[in-house]
């Protein structure tokens, strides 16, 4: 017997779109870019040869149109990893279930999905203009640990070898690594990109090592994090997403990655706030990829 969502846990709006995103299942394409930017949404779209539809709903902007023959949607998620939440659990229940029934459908649909970004650089080899692409992802947000499955999804043996390297505290929770799909990486990556570890945090500031005018937990927390090494990679960035896209997308079955520009780089302490033209490139390179 097919399992049935109720009401409140899938939430249909009145026009038969997903609560959050507004997006029905038709505007949904196979293939899908991440960004956390509303703005960015536009900035990808602006390659497309044909826009089929764009709609808006708080921080998720969507557009989905075609470039070169490839039916694509671009999706803004806002910052963090709780919001990836909504965006996965929404855009997956667009595929693979029915709206009408509110059953699960009978074909598991696999949706492709490439999260472009911005982050920190961590290395002395990731200098800003760097893009890393996330082999795997430590996440510091804890959002997996509250999904069945997690275990399956993740590099256990490497969880363990980070937090003792760490001397990790266990009142944070507990850090997850989530692995992005390997075919992808090699399908979008290529050579001109540098491939490593990334860090996703839960917060700007405090998480990332920043302080202001609280002292944080740990002051020695990014030096320990700039020297892990584990199956000869390092650790290259911190950003606030990947962890759960990869996490999430694989207990799906939907394949996903992310790669990121580095605008700043805490090794150095040096920081570039006029990135945008330097992101078209990325841009152009991934949905001519995907």
């Amino acid at each position: 017997m097919k399992r049935h969502f109720a009401e409140s846990e899938l939430i249909i709006n009145a026009d038969g779109s997903c609560f959050h995103l507004h997006l029905k299942p038709e505007q949904l394409a196979d293939r899908v870019v991440l960004v956390g930017d509303p703005a960015r949404v536009t900035a990808v779209a602006a390659n497309f040869e044909e826009i089929e539809c764009e709609v808006s709903n708080r921080e998720f902007h969507t557009i989905t149109g075609t470039y070169k023959g490839k039916r694509i949607t671009v999706q803004s998620t806002g910052i963090g990893c709780d919001n990836i939440d909504i965006v996965l659990n929404e855009l997956d229940s667009l595929a693979n279930i029915d709206y009408d029934t509110r059953t699960e459908k009978d074909e598991h649909r696999c949706l492709t999905i490439v999260r472009i970004g911005t982050c920190g650089g961590l290395q002395p080899f990731t200098p800003i203009g760097s893009i890393v692409a996330s082999v795997k992802s430590i996440g510091f947000d804890g959002l997996l640990n509250y999904y069945a499955g997690r275990d399956n999804v993740c590099d256990l043996k490497m969880e363990e070898v980070f937090k003792k390297h760490m001397n990790w505290n266990p009142i944070k929770g507990s850090p997850y690594i989530a692995v992005a799909d390997k075919s992808l990486v090699e399908q979008i990556a290529r050579d001109d990109m540098v491939r490593g570890y990334t860090v996703a945090c839960g917060g700007f500031y405090g998480p990332q090592g920043r302080q202001l005018r609280i002292a944080i937990d740990d002051p020695c927390q990014n030096e320990k994090v700039e020297s892990f090494e584990y199956e000869g990679l390092r650790i290259c960035n911190f950003e606030m997403e990947s962890s759960a896209l990869a996490g999430l997308a694989s207990l799906m079955g939907h394949r996903a990655m992310t790669c990121c520009m580095v605008i700043a780089n805490r090794y150095s302490q040096q920081m570039k706030t006029s990135y945008q033209t330097s992101l078209k490139k990325i841009i152009k390179d991934v949905i001519a990829r995907i």
